[in-house]
Formats: structure tokens, sequence, C-alpha cells
């Protein structure tokens, strides 16, 4: 049942890399992991690099997608992004946060999407 739901998690990326991308996204790396987690797609958009968490649903059982981007996951999201920026020795580069959701429907067509940008603070740690 685990490796059915990978899957289906890697089968929404791909779709929200290409609602990314249609959207002026420019993808630069997916899947980018570290000790402190992973971080579905790295991107920039309009001279900002964006860090994207992406949830697809095939039903509402557990809720809206974004509801599963909890306050432990944007740590973990924080923690890891700041790793790609240290590792990247990146500087004086504006970041930001966001979440594309993605509903599907019974015939794996997407129903509903959403980009919400600066979907969490970064400064996270600080709340």
């Amino acid at each position: 049942m685990k490796s059915k739901n990978k899957e289906k998690g890697k089968w929404g990326e791909r779709i929200a890399q290409k609602l990314l991308e249609d959207a002026g996204y420019e993808i630069i790396e997916e899947n980018y992991l570290k000790k402190s987690g992973e971080i579905d797609i790295i991107c920039s958009h309009k001279g900002t690099l964006v860090f994207v968490e992406v949830k697809a649903r095939w039903n509402l059982n557990y809720g809206e997608p974004l509801l599963a981007v909890d306050r432990k996951k944007q740590i973990q999201i924080v923690k890891t992004a700041m790793a790609y920026i240290a590792e990247h020795d990146i500087k004086d580069k504006d970041i930001r946060f966001d979440v594309v959701s993605i509903l599907f429907d019974r015939k794996n067509k997407v129903e509903k999407f959403e980009i919400v940008e600066n979907a969490f603070d970064g400064n996270i740690f600080l709340l």
C-alpha cells in the first residue's frame, strides 16, 4: 500500500512541475534530499528562489491537501531549505515557500489545483 501511495505522490509531483512551468516557474531541482527531509521542487520565479511542497489527494477523506503542510512539516522544509542554501552558497537572494495543492478526480484527472505563494513563513523557528 505504501509504495502505491509513493507512486501516486511522485505522479502528483510531475503534474505539479508542469503546472509550475506553465505558471512561469523555472525548475532547478526535484526531490532534494537531506537528513532533515526532502523538498519536492526547487525553482526560480520572478527572481525569487522558491521551495515547493506538493500535496496531492484523490479524495478529501483526510482533508484538503494544504492541511497536510502542518507546523512540523514546515519546520522540516525550512531546515532542508537552509541546507540547500548553505550547500549552494546562496547569499542575498529572496526566498519563499510555496505549496502546490492538487485534487484529482476518480479518473486521475486534475479536478482542482492551486499554487499558494508564501504558504508559510521561513522564520517559523522564531514563532
